[in-house]
């Protein structure tokens, strides 16, 4: 399911929108707009070969549109192979809500956007992320049953996330120093919501000496003092002396420029699309010798765990497939380095086999 970029730019000049969703074939894109409660939304369907697509929906303050739709685009491709790798008979979807989450949203706000939701007729399913939370679950519920991640059910699934991320960052010391062993490793966690705090907790209850850093400055304090965690300023997590970055805000964080200052062994952390363009900076860190444990791979605890919730609920079932996902990355390692390719394409080619694998089987039409 590899599929080329457009090397055309007339047709993103003269559509950005299709151009867009054609350079890695998404399948819909739906527009959502509410007057009333001022709701601004897109939904962004990457690929239901496997299944239904799911995805959290996310509520950002955007500067602009354009943004908020390229990032449900590259979210919403992230989830299919997420799912993909991760066994689940999952597509990718991904929802961005426009506006501020703590002041925009209520719940005529959240009803709204489950309509919407429900007007696909289950084709997305959706789930907490950034800015949302169970409670808003219970009010996007009332429009439809598309949804999971509900209090009294599998709940809030940062935790397995977090413990999958967890489980991916052994795998990657592993692989790296021939250990697991994360006692006295220098960590930064950039981003410690409700994913972060949960992976500092693990890391340092095995001994590892954890750097943390986070918009909300509230928040860097209570975690500090919990944990006993040095707290780092925004503009020097690139400068901190570690063996192992974990981002676990937003993505990109990977970059021309902050590979220039990147001081580590081991990229592993929770944010989805951590590189800001696979096709470079997969292939820099190679060539630095970073070790990049593949961002959809190491955070899928969180839609194992709301997968499970669409059957009966089993969370010694998603326990165990989130620690699983310490075998998972290890198979990517060892691909990566029998056939000398970057750990991203590794993983790759992993979902689009598998994908593609679904397709055959299909009856042609």
């Amino acid at each position: 399911m590899e599929v080329k970029s457009i090397n055309d730019s007339s047709v993103l000049a003269s559509n950005p929108v299709i151009g867009q969703m054609q350079l890695h074939n998404h399948e819909q894109v739906v527009f959502c707009n509410d007057n009333e409660t001022g709701l601004k939304a897109i939904i962004a369907i990457h690929n239901t070969v496997l299944g239904p697509s799911m995805g959290g929906v996310r509520m950002w303050k955007y500067n602009n549109e354009l943004e908020a739709l390229n990032d449900a685009l590259r979210l919403s491709r992230g989830m299919t192979y997420k799912s993909a790798v991760a066994g689940l008979n999952l597509g990718g979807g991904k929802a961005v809500i426009i506006g501020d989450s703590r002041k925009d949203k209520n719940e005529k706000f959240m009803r709204k956007f489950g309509q919407f939701v429900n007007s696909l007729g289950g084709k997305y399913i959706t789930a907490e992320d950034v800015g949302i939370g169970t409670d808003d679950m219970l009010q996007i519920k009332k429009e439809t049953d598309y949804v999971s991640g509900l209090p009294g059910k599998s709940g809030d699934p940062s935790p397995f996330t977090a413990l999958g991320v967890y489980c991916g960052m052994k795998a990657a010391a592993n692989e790296k120093w021939g250990t697991d062993n994360l006692s006295g490793k220098k960590v930064m966690v950039q981003g410690i919501g409700h994913v972060g705090e949960n992976l500092v907790a693990y890391l340092t209850k095995d001994g590892a000496k954890v750097y943390i850093s986070d918009i909300a400055e509230d928040r860097l304090a209570e975690v500090a003092k919990k944990y006993n965690a040095q707290v780092v300023p925004l503009d020097k997590v690139y400068d901190v002396n570690m063996d192992i970055y974990a981002p676990c805000a937003l993505g990109a964080t990977v970059n021309s420029d902050t590979l220039k200052r990147l001081k580590c062994a081991i990229i592993c952390g929770a944010a989805n699309n951590q590189l800001a363009d696979e096709a470079i900076h997969g292939v820099e860190l190679t060539q630095k010798g970073i070790l990049y444990a593949p961002d959809y791979v190491v955070n899928a605890g969180g839609i194992v765990n709301v997968y499970w919730e669409l059957f009966d609920y089993d969370k010694n079932k998603v326990i165990a497939q989130a620690e699983n996902i310490y075998n998972t990355t290890l198979r990517i390692f060892k691909i990566a380095k029998e056939e000398n390719i970057p750990t991203y394409i590794a993983a790759n080619r992993i979902a689009e086999e598998r994908i593609a694998a679904e397709i055959k089987k299909k009856p042609k039409q």
